[in-house]
């Protein structure tokens, strides 16, 4: 387990509108670029962080303060 992997995960999560985005339509998807671009996270992980529930990453966001979000400027299909 690479505990750096998961807090970064989770930041890019509540922080990066496009890459949130990207993992609510397809977690596995957005997590398998996330380990390819150099991060370490196992199979037991990729499943704990796909089982949080959706609502609370759209929560979380909603609840950071804008200065430290990264906007996306692309249309939203859900």
């Amino acid at each position: 387990m690479s505990q750096r992997s998961i807090e970064i995960l989770i930041g890019r999560l509540i922080t990066d509108e496009a890459f949130r985005n990207s993992f609510l339509r397809d977690p596995r998807k957005a997590v398998g670029a996330f380990v390819e671009s150099g991060y370490e996270i196992t199979a037991v992980e990729m499943d704990a962080i796909a089982a949080v529930a959706r609502e609370f990453w759209h929560y979380a966001a909603a609840e950071m303060d804008p200065r430290l979000q990264k906007a996306s400027f692309t249309a939203v299909k859900q």
